[in-house]
């Protein structure tokens, strides 16, 4: 299995999903982001708590991890692809280009 690039669009991840692709999401933001928008379905772990839940992220599925603007997600999956994570992907922009491309009705902050 060829290595996933390590980010991947909005639109693109919009597009697996819509093909039916498993992908599980990881909102590694905070609490109180997160009560202020979040993508449905997704799992939020903070990003100082992703150690903790290492065990609880492996290769069985694809993981698309994602933040406000993309580099909280970017270094989660640097750091969890140095552990052995390989099938996870950090969505560019964050959940603040999701909102502004894929779903306006995501609040932006």
């Amino acid at each position: 299995m060829e290595q996933l690039a390590v980010e991947i669009t909005p639109a693109e991840l919009k597009a697996c999903l819509d093909r039916g692709e498993h992908i599980r999401l990881i909102d590694v933001r905070e609490p109180d982001e997160h009560a202020v928008c979040h993508i449905e379905g997704a799992q939020l772990i903070p990003m100082r708590t992703v150690p903790q839940h290492l065990q609880d992220l492996d290769n069985d599925e694809v993981l698309c991890v994602f933040c406000h603007h993309g580099v909280r997600s970017l270094n989660v999956v640097n750091w969890l692809r140095g552990q052995g994570v390989e099938n996870c992907q950090s969505m560019a922009g964050g959940i603040d280009r999701w909102s502004r491309e894929i779903d306006p009705q995501v609040p932006r902050y």
